[in-house]
């Protein structure tokens, strides 16, 4: 999944017009919910891409893709006979990750019927 390649200022203004777009379908408690789930996903998305550029500062990692963490706590970069592994792990977290939404469009689904 990428970032869109659109101007700024298109992809900050997106959000407000979906923000304006919940904020009439729920109730203050639901917004606030919501919200909060939304900024602590921001958080760890913008803590995770902070750490990486640490590392890479540091020289320690070149490829933000692929990574493990070893038991000396130093990451190292995946090589060629590990892709395999790799790939049915990124395999079993995507299927996780669907479950999650799906479970995510349940929760929504249900709370529209209450409304």
């Amino acid at each position: 999944m990428g970032i869109p390649n659109v101007r700024p200022q298109l992809f900050s203004g997106s959000a407000v017009v979906v923000g304006y777009l919940l904020i009439d379908d729920m109730t203050a408690n639901e917004q606030n919910a919501l919200g909060n789930w939304l900024m602590l996903t921001a958080q760890v998305l913008s803590t995770n891409a902070f750490y990486q550029q640490v590392q890479q500062e540091r020289g320690n990692i070149n490829n933000t893709r692929g990574l493990n963490f070893n038991k000396k706590n130093n990451f190292t970069t995946s090589n060629n006979n590990e892709n395999n592994n790799d790939d049915s792990k990124q395999n079993s977290e995507i299927a996780m990750l669907k479950k999650m939404v799906s479970a995510l469009q349940q929760e929504i689904n249900n709370l529209e019927k209450r409304i």
